[in-house]
């Protein structure tokens, strides 16, 4: 119980877990649901990057980044989510609810985007797999670490962090002919 009032490794817990977890959703919806073409339609060309656009490349390295705003913003609740019964489901609740649902702006998917924009509904529904493969992932990912708090999960998680980092890292480099 000690670690899991503790604040770094809290932070580093849910900013290594956001990072892995937005890193396989993102490589199954580029797989899976077909977003280079989505992304290249008239409805999204307009204000979305191309999947082969160099800062697409680079962002699952900066994920990091985000990792770390999403722990600090959660990190006066964590008791919640830490302690209380079904705690993981709660975040799980949260994160749907907050960053997909009911965004301040008019995103696709969210409430905001079907009153606001003129997407067609296909669009908004796009994203549903890859956000609920990235909630599922990210809070299984966080019960097992504090579930079993092993000595690997630790190393396990910096490897893969880093790991992700250098592959978007290069892919921005090949991206931009950095490498040549």
């Amino acid at each position: 119980m000690k670690n899991q009032t503790q604040t770094a490794p809290f932070i580093w817990r849910v900013a290594a877990a956001h990072t892995i977890a937005y890193f396989i959703a993102g490589l199954f919806a580029v797989t899976f649901l077909n977003y280079k073409e989505h992304y290249a339609s008239e409805f999204l060309s307009g204000f979305m990057r191309q999947v082969d656009d160099p800062l697409v490349a680079l962002g699952p390295a900066l994920q990091v980044i985000r990792g770390i705003i999403i722990a600090l913003v959660l990190l006066p609740f964590r008791h919640v989510f830490l302690s209380e019964r079904h705690g993981m489901l709660k975040l799980a609740w949260l994160l749907l609810g907050l960053s997909y649902i009911s965004t301040i702006g008019p995103s696709p998917g969210s409430f905001e985007g079907y009153i606001y924009t003129i997407l067609p509904v296909q669009y908004h529904l796009l994203g549903i797999p890859e956000t609920l493969l990235y909630i599922a992932l990210l809070v299984f990912i966080l019960q097992l670490w504090y579930a079993f708090d092993k000595r690997w999960f630790l190393p396990a998680s910096i490897f893969l962090v880093v790991l992700i980092m250098l592959m978007s890292t290069m892919g921005y480099l090949q991206a931009t002919g950095g490498l040549g």
